[in-house]
């Protein structure tokens, strides 16, 4: 019996992935920081530390740039009266009813205050002038009078009606603490740890009475009472929890109980990178991947530094394997990146100091080599965490398929403006947070313009998490370059207050790249409802560097009416049995190869949103009636 039990557990484990970063107890933190040597600041740097960092800024030409306009803004800062009026915050900050939902002064006070004290808290440490020292007390002393440093967009009237995220329960009406809450105990932390010897108590009292009240008290034994504790597949993990690890660590010479919730950061956060994808990538997209993973690297590196490398997060085996892989494959040449999910439209992913961080923590040749698409560095952070000396080498090639996400992308290499870029999605629609119901899509990419785009995040506004969602164009499937049968859109896998479906999405069948040729075929099915459309592959081939072709095989009944849908980026005019799409830059042709009828369209988006003007949203749809069960529609572009 021995035997048999000691081979069904051997074979087990065998077929069981193994977490290496087991759960972390209190009396393991515990054994692995020193906390009676602890002398403020410890967090970043420490004291013996400080002269290297010195010498950096004097020699390092970007650590000088940075450091040097940091010194002529603190001329500002020095001067800046402290105002102690806290202006009113408005109780719809994304709706706009009212002059204190949109005059922005709230958020401005919020944000000089916390953002000052940290800055001059540094400028401290960097010269030892005590003129920073107490300035940065002024901004600190005016934050702490804050009642809470969670702002309304979080607070229950506005979020209540959310749709909770993956590994979340419906029951939420606890939501004291957000992400800005996060940021703020994050930031706070270090300005207590960089001005605590310039303090005097009653100062260093004032600090650390509003970490407590505000971030400690909040969460400390109340983790089952906040929906981001677990959130695992959320960026808002990660932020939340390093705000409080943060924070913990920083009060540790005070109060070394606080090593439970140092422990409780650990876990959640190690919990949240394991929902990294096998290839790095992050399902909320990639301005949240930034999010979460930027965060949790101050905690990290905190953490690593104080347990001497005994606890440390950069070893997590889903984040070293590719640190910088999602940002580096979804970016654009132009420096931007694509904007899948609630991403936006904007610039390269990740900051570089972060990547800085990653690249060095790692030795990984990619992120090394991503880094130099990011420019030179411009926050302190680049000075603390600055380039690695590694060998930078691109990857081996430039298209990938992401697995567990089923996002893939087409190209001929990272940088040429002048080549075609392909991409697209399947994947599950099971991510009501920051997901859209896009399952099948694809955009095209050239000459610094999406001929064929994602409409991606236009705006957030107090219903847009709520499943009112699901009818804006910007997440609805109505909205995305997908096609529909007799109408019919997608369907969500989560929706208010009801169970999950984690079979609702599609899938990448196959995906195949070399030098010449690309090829991937798509699933995307069981996205819909299946009550008009029975089954739908779509195939894209990109050959390489310009051309690519859309086969899509639609299964319905006969009679029933397809629609292959395509948003532009640019301008477009229907021709005779094609589309021209025109940018600055140059002309796209996009073909229906059967005979399909093009029609013109435009949605009609309006956000519940006093600040957002109404607008319209192009699209053309390529139709079709089905003669057939299978028929089979083909576009080249």
């Amino acid at each position: 019996m021995k035997k048999l039990t000691y081979f069904y557990t051997a074979f087990l484990l065998g077929l069981l992935p193994i977490n290496t970063h087991a759960q972390l107890q209190k009396t393991d933190i515990d054994k692995a920081i020193n906390i009676p040597s602890l002398k403020h600041p410890y967090l970043y740097f420490t004291e013996a530390e400080k002269p290297a960092l010195i010498q950096r800024i004097a020699n390092d030409p970007e650590s000088n740039d940075i450091f040097r306009k940091l010194e002529a803004e603190a001329k500002m800062w020095l001067a800046m009266p402290v105002d102690r009026s806290i202006p009113v915050q408005g109780k719809n900050t994304r709706a706009g009813w009212t002059d204190a939902d949109t005059n922005g002064k709230y958020s401005k006070y919020y944000n000089t205050n916390r953002n000052n004290a940290f800055y001059l808290a540094f400028l401290y440490q960097m010269t030892g002038e005590q003129k920073y020292a107490d300035k940065a007390f002024e901004f600190a002393d005016a934050f702490c009078d804050l009642t809470t440093w969670t702002q309304r967009a979080h607070e229950f009237p506005i979020i209540y009606s959310r749709i909770m995220p993956y590994n979340v329960p419906d029951d939420q009406v606890n939501f004291n603490f957000d992400h800005y809450n996060g940021d703020a105990g994050r930031m706070m932390a270090a300005v207590y740890d960089w001005l605590y010897p310039a303090l005097n108590q009653e100062q260093k009292d004032r600090i650390r009475g509003a970490l407590l009240e505000k971030v400690v008290t909040r969460v400390r034994g109340d983790y089952e009472f906040h929906w981001w504790a677990t959130a695992y597949r959320c960026n808002w993990c990660g932020v939340c929890n390093s705000g409080v690890g943060l924070t913990g660590l920083t009060l540790l010479t005070e109060h070394p109980q606080l090593t439970d919730i140092v422990a409780e950061s650990y876990n959640r956060i190690n919990n949240m990178l394991n929902e990294l994808g096998v290839d790095g990538g992050w399902q909320e997209g990639g301005g949240y991947w930034n999010y979460g993973v930027h965060t949790s690297a101050f905690f990290a590196d905190a953490l690593k530094r104080i347990t001497n490398g005994k606890y440390n997060l950069f070893e997590n085996e889903r984040l070293k394997t590719n640190p910088a892989t999602f940002p580096l494959f979804i970016s654009l040449p132009g420096k931007r990146s694509l904007n899948f999910e609630d991403s936006g439209g904007g610039g390269l992913i990740g900051s570089p100091h972060l990547i800085n961080k990653l690249a060095a923590e790692t030795s990984n040749a990619q992120a090394a080599w991503y880094r130099d698409f990011l420019g030179q560095g411009n926050d302190i952070f680049d000075i603390l965490w600055p380039r690695p000396e590694i060998e930078a080498k691109p990857p081996d090639s430039p298209s990938i398929h992401f697995r567990t996400l089923d996002w893939w992308v087409m190209r001929s290499d990272f940088t040429n403006p002048d080549n075609v870029l392909v991409a697209g999605k399947a994947g599950m629609n099971d991510d009501p947070h920051h997901g859209h119901l896009d399952i099948g899509q694809f955009v095209i990419y050239w000459k610094g313009a999406y001929f064929i785009q994602d409409l991606g995040r236009i705006g957030y506004d107090e219903k847009y998490f709520d499943e009112a969602r699901f009818d804006y164009p910007e997440a609805s499937s109505i909205g995305h370059n997908v096609l529909y049968v007799n109408g019919e859109k997608q369907i969500s896998g989560k929706y208010y207050k009801q169970p999950y479906d984690y079979s609702v999405g599609g899938k990448v069948l196959e995906f195949r790249t070399s030098q010449e040729q690309d090829y991937v075929l798509m699933d995307p099915t069981n996205a819909y409802p299946k009550k008009e459309l029975k089954k739908w592959l779509r195939h894209v081939v990109h050959d390489k560097p310009l051309a690519t072709l859309v086969v899509d095989e639609v299964y319905a009944l006969p009679g029933s009416k397809i629609e292959v849908r395509f948003h532009p980026g640019v301008d477009y005019s229907v021709e005779d049995g094609f589309v021209m799409l025109s940018g600055k830059e140059g002309k796209m042709a996009l073909i229906p190869l059967m005979d399909q009828e093009i029609v013109p369209g435009k949605h009609a988006s309006q956000f519940v949103n006093a600040t957002k003007e109404f607008h319209w949203l192009d699209y053309f749809d390529a139709e079709i009636i089905a003669k057939n069960e299978r028929t089979i529609l083909a576009t080249a572009i």
